[in-house]
């Protein structure tokens, strides 16, 4: 063997081993990187509807969270929990998630999420949509200085039901007796749909029919009652899952039906007069995103939502042989031809 030749051989096997050396602590760095980051937060997304009806309202949520800063899977995980009408199961979720210590509950259109994740927790940070006054709720202590863990927006249901149930009386003037179809397992929606709507029915002189139903079956009941001239739907997420039924029913029937939220309408509903449900939820994924940037939520005052839309499907006006009124037809925020 030539000379040098064993300690050439040692040098090239010495860098071969230290190569290797720095290739397998290059591939261990980023795996100890990743497992020494914190986990992304968890916001626990709590709605009374299905995945599939409601993911317009996610998907404005997530925008939302976006013009914050947080885009879900890359720095914050979303919870997403869908109670698809089946509000008895809120109490056991709130259970979870405060078990769970998710870092915000957010309950965008469920006064029943709201109000369970209030008694249940006075620390993790709460994000509503809530029909009804929320100081009367008890979830705040004033709309300015909420001076707790909850937040969020008022969306002034109880204004806008008695404006749904006249305008609901412009289309069709000939109606006496309006039947309210409301969800006993929605407590708070139906008392406030109950008592706005009667005072308003008395104003107007309707005669009003109160019908409940939880089931897909009791929804087919209420269209079959007799001596309605029309009907009146309560804001509920197990209705807005049904709302294809609803249109199908209405049209078998030949009923005049007034809905909080124009999605009825699109698929073939009469008018629905409320909330814009799209800009309340990204207005939430807004306010959630600020609670995550460190805002506490007892110093964000509460919005109030003043967003209404008026909207009419003149074909279904058509097949139900009604002449919209053109004051009326004026009014009317959009109009499906």
């Amino acid at each position: 063997m030539p000379v040098g030749t064993g300690q050439m051989t040692f040098d090239i096997g010495r860098r071969q081993f230290i190569s290797v050396l720095g290739g397998a602590a290059s591939l261990a760095w980023p795996l100890a990187a990743r497992a020494q980051q914190p986990a992304m937060p968890v916001v626990a997304f709590i709605n009374s509807g299905s995945p599939i009806t409601s993911a317009r309202y996610a998907a404005a949520f997530r925008t939302g969270l976006s013009e914050t800063g947080y885009v879900e899977g890359q720095n914050v995980t979303v919870d997403y929990q869908w109670l698809e009408g089946k509000y008895d199961r809120v109490p056991a979720l709130i259970t979870d998630l405060v078990r769970r210590q998710v870092a915000v509950i957010i309950t965008p259109g469920s006064d029943a999420a709201a109000l369970a994740a209030k008694a249940a927790t006075a620390t993790i940070p709460i994000v509503f949509g809530v029909g009804g006054d929320p100081v009367q709720l008890g979830l705040v202590a004033s709309l300015a200085r909420p001076g707790g863990n909850a937040t969020g927006i008022n969306i002034f249901d109880q204004e806008v039901m008695g404006k749904r149930l006249r305008l609901l009386h412009d289309l069709v003037p000939k109606a006496v007796r309006v039947g309210v179809l409301v969800n006993p397992t929605n407590p708070s929606t139906t008392e406030t749909t109950l008592r706005e709507v009667q005072k308003a029915a008395h104003t107007i002189g309707l005669q009003i029919q109160i019908l409940k139903a939880t089931t897909i079956g009791e929804i087919y009941a209420a269209f079959a009652h007799e001596r309605l001239d029309a009907l009146f739907v309560a804001a509920d997420g197990f209705f807005n899952s049904r709302r294809v039924q609803f249109a199908i029913l209405a049209a078998h029937d030949s009923i005049p039906v007034a809905f909080s939220d124009s999605s009825y309408v699109e698929v073939g509903g009469l008018m629905s007069y409320g909330t814009n449900v799209a800009e309340l939820f990204r207005r939430v994924g807004v306010y959630t995103g600020r609670v995550l940037n460190g805002t506490k939520p007892a110093d964000l005052a509460v919005t109030q939502f003043t967003k209404f839309e008026f909207v009419i499907n003149l074909q279904t006006a058509r097949a139900l042989h009604i002449v919209v009124p053109p004051a009326v037809l004026a009014i009317a925020d959009e109009v499906i031809e």
